[in-house]
């Protein structure tokens, strides 16, 4: 009987935990936007706010960047003997009339291009990264990119993304980028940053001066954010190009973004 009243009251217990952690789990669940025992999607798990418009901070190789650099300046890229010979025969009228102006605007340089960047989220599961520079879009997609494997390279390539909680152990770029009143050095990053891995790509160029990429090239890229002690808000992303075809070793560089209060300054404008 004493063991009968024992089995009775330990499934009664069982059972009020187990009503229990349901309940707890569909509150849990309605405040992260989701039905009871429903996964988190990445746009409601997300660690860091990527949202919003953003500027190009050019502090590295600002001579490459603002201005097209001549034929033959190939300093600080890891070319192969492949590659120069491609990029010594690079002639911007031919490409443009090919219509092949956006070469310079793949993925593998575009964030490179200073300008203006928009994320925002396109649904649940992609962060979509507009430029006004060349009129680009990125999707960063978390899981398996959804686009077909055999269908055609794009300059954008497919993108997989992934949250790193904590964030990964990378090396962030950071130089002293600000040096305005109330700046500073950035405090360093918290949180979790995003990593994605773009392949698919259209072969195109690192620089505008033809230094080319291969279809075969693998872009790794890591998004972290940091505060200034004036409040100002920045984005690194730490970027990783490897490409077996035309680099003799991974090229590694780090691209600074400052946040901007809204779409003021938005001018977008065509490849070029």
């Amino acid at each position: 009987m004493q063991r009968a009243v024992g089995a009775k009251v330990l499934s009664a217990l069982a059972v009020g935990a187990a009503i229990a952690a349901i309940s707890a789990s569909g509150i849990r669940a309605q405040r992260e936007g989701g039905p009871p025992g429903a996964a988190r999607s990445p746009r409601v798990a997300a660690p860091i706010a990527l949202t919003g418009y953003w500027v190009s901070i050019v502090t590295a190789d600002w001579r490459w960047r603002m201005v097209t650099p001549a034929k033959g300046d190939y300093q600080y890229i890891p070319m192969n003997l492949a590659s120069k010979q491609v990029a010594d025969q690079w002639d911007p009228a031919k490409d443009e009339a090919a219509g092949e102006q956006c070469k310079s605007y793949g993925a593998p340089a575009l964030m490179s291009v200073p300008g203006r960047v928009h994320i925002t989220w396109q649904d649940d599961n992609t962060l979509k990264v507009d430029t006004d520079a060349g009129m680009q879009t990125r999707l960063l997609q978390f899981g398996e990119p959804k686009t077909a494997r055999d269908s055609q390279a794009t300059w954008q390539g497919d993108s997989a993304a992934q949250w790193q909680m904590p964030r990964a152990n990378v090396p962030i770029m950071l130089r002293p980028v600000d040096r305005t009143a109330g700046g500073g050095p950035p405090r360093p990053p918290t949180g979790g940053s995003l990593k994605d891995v773009t392949t698919h790509l259209r072969p195109g160029y690192l620089r505008k001066n033809g230094i080319p990429y291969s279809a075969s090239t693998v872009l790794t890229e890591y998004w972290d954010l940091f505060k200034r002690p004036n409040g100002d808000q920045w984005l690194t992303i730490t970027t990783q190009i490897e490409d077996p075809v035309y680099l003799s070793q991974p090229r590694v560089i780090g691209l600074h973004f400052r946040k901007e209060p809204d779409g003021a300054k938005w001018d977008p404008s065509p490849c070029s």
